[in-house]
């Protein structure tokens, strides 16, 4: 039985290798069971580690500390950098709302525990542990530790409390989004992955009824209005034809333009008439008609075009092609002059075969390039999210300074870096199925620590009449926020079901969550939604716990 104190036993490295990826492989094992379609995913790994940790199962603490650590920075900044192309225009097109209901949850969440702290006997600082606990919000359970050691009180029960009450944070969460689901929602709730975003595209045929625009270049026509749009093909006497600029519109032209949902309509006022019919049932072949013309994808790999502006490049003018629509992780752009191309964009070219050749020579197109992620970016990226964490930030009022901390940091320089990286040079390409697995590394790394920490005194504790008070209380505050914002959201101000369970995650800033969300549901939209939501509702979390600790005790 050597080997067996080897592997499990005796504090080493090997021996916390070992036990965390036992309580990984033993969660995720756990994950794959489904009751009525149900299944909790990687947050199982959170529970193996607490029934391990029940048991008897320790690891070095440093060693702990270290992989907990480490795991959290790496999901919340590789969370950043997918989001971070998409945030900045999702944060326009309806960021702010999205924060407002954000912080309404964790504000309705801070005033219940405040309520229920004047009546029941729970102390303020279990109580701030509690609200950590309820919210999964890590970063202000280290910010109630600091500011409680500041003040000369033990932290061991503000701690102990949140590891009570964070199972059922995590869990009270989904099931709040699973009642919103079965019981608020409806069939037109839940919005197509590419539907009502800034940045999707739209294609659209139109006839030129206009006589105002009659004989006027596409440029003229372009300068008339704010509206971005590409007209790709034009149909003229039975002869399908790229456009450039200088392409002079003639009445009864058909245009096949591509442009945002929300502006398809203004289009219609600018042609003059739009087709009602799906484009591709269209009479007119737009595909076969001029069998010279190909429509191909073909993905940006040459290092020199990362960060360059479309228009930059001057690809329409000089080869003849078009270009209708970039697809960047899986989320179609407009395809305008002043859009920053990136690695592994994938640019949808029509034109003649030995054009599109020539385009593709001057992109890359090899798309064996894009392999190998650029682990450079990973950890230049992890410093600065690492620095911007640890950085004070003084406060009115409060001797104690206030910090962003191990996930605020980097989920912030994440965004930053994925939305701008390529502007100074800096490549930040990953394929999305490294992306997903750096993710789920870490997130696996996060729980299984966690809750190994807390399983030594998580039975013992929950036995106890304060830990029966405590989960209660902890659960309370979990699912009313939620479902009070959830539902107003969804229901009085009609946003989609995806960007809904995305938001209150990000609010309750729950990775466990958002997996399930993503599991459950196509497309992007929860996780642009949870990244826009995650840096100011947490950082108001780390805020509000200080504050409240500083000035009522």
């Amino acid at each position: 039985m050597n080997w067996f104190e080897t592997l499990y036993l005796t504090p080493s490295p090997l021996q916390a290798v070992v036990v965390i990826s036992t309580i990984c492989a033993l969660g995720l094992m756990l994950g794959r069971v489904h009751i009525k379609d149900i299944s909790l995913g990687v947050t199982f790994v959170f529970f193996a580690g607490i029934l391990l940790g029940h048991i008897g199962l320790q690891i070095d603490p440093q060693m702990l500390t270290f992989a907990q650590n480490f795991g959290l920075i790496i999901f919340v900044y590789e969370l950043g950098l997918q989001v971070g192309p998409g945030f900045f225009s999702a944060f326009r097109s309806g960021g702010m709302r999205l924060n407002l209901y954000g912080l309404g949850v964790a504000l309705v969440g801070t005033v219940m525990a405040l309520g229920l702290t004047c009546i029941t006997t729970i102390p303020l600082p279990d109580m701030m542990g509690i609200l950590c606990g309820a919210t999964t919000n890590t970063p202000a359970l280290g910010a109630v530790q600091q500011t409680l050691s500041q003040l000369g009180v033990s932290a061991n029960e503000a701690a102990l409390s949140c590891a009570v009450t964070y199972p059922l944070g995590v869990v009270g969460m989904i099931l709040a989004i699973i009642v919103i689901r079965r019981f608020f929602t409806r069939k037109e709730d839940f919005a197509a992955p590419e539907a009502e975003h800034v940045n999707n595209t739209y294609i659209a045929e139109y006839v030129v009824r206009n006589q105002a625009i009659v004989g006027k270049s596409l440029a003229e026509v372009a300068g008339l209005s704010n509206i971005q749009f590409v007209v790709s093909r034009v149909w003229r006497n039975g002869h399908v034809s790229i456009p450039d600029g200088k392409t002079t519109i003639e009445l009864g032209d058909r245009l096949l333009a591509t442009t945002s949902e929300r502006d398809s309509e203004m289009l219609t006022v600018l042609f003059g008439e739009r087709e009602q019919t799906d484009w591709n049932r269209s009479d007119v072949d737009w595909n076969t008609i001029d069998r010279k013309l190909l429509s191909r994808s073909i993905v940006i790999t040459r290092p020199e075009i990362n960060g360059k502006r479309l228009g930059s490049l001057r690809l329409r003018n000089s080869y003849g092609i078009n270009i209708s629509r970039i697809y960047r992780s899986g989320v179609p752009l407009l395809a305008t002059p002043d859009l920053v191309l990136q690695l592994g964009d994938r640019v949808m070219v029509v034109g003649e075969e030995p054009s599109i050749e020539r385009v593709e020579r001057k992109l890359g197109n090899a798309s064996k390039e894009l392999s190998e992620p650029n682990l450079m970016s990973i950890f230049i990226g992890l410093i600065l999210g690492l620095a911007l964490g640890a950085v004070p930030l003084s406060m009115p009022g409060i001797s104690a300074p206030v910090r962003l901390g191990l996930a605020g940091g980097p989920i912030i320089v994440g965004i930053l870096v994925g939305a701008f990286g390529p502007r100074f040079g800096l490549i930040t390409y990953t394929t999305r199925s490294a992306n997903l697995m750096l993710r789920g590394l870490g997130l696996a790394l996060y729980l299984a620590c966690l809750g190994l920490d807390a399983g030594a005194q998580f039975f013992e504790t929950v036995m106890r009449p304060e830990g029966v008070l405590w989960i209660a209380v902890g659960f309370f505050i979990t699912i009313v926020p939620v479902l009070i914002v959830g539902i107003y959201a969804l229901r009085i101000n009609h946003l989609d079901y995806d960007t809904v369970c995305g938001m209150l995650c990000g609010s309750m800033a729950n990775p466990m969550a958002l997996n399930y969300v993503n599991n459950t549901i196509e497309g992007d939209k929860a996780s642009v939604s949870y990244a826009t939501v995650y840096p100011l509702a947490m950082f108001t979390k780390v805020v509000l716990v200080q504050l409240l600790l500083l000035f009522l005790m």
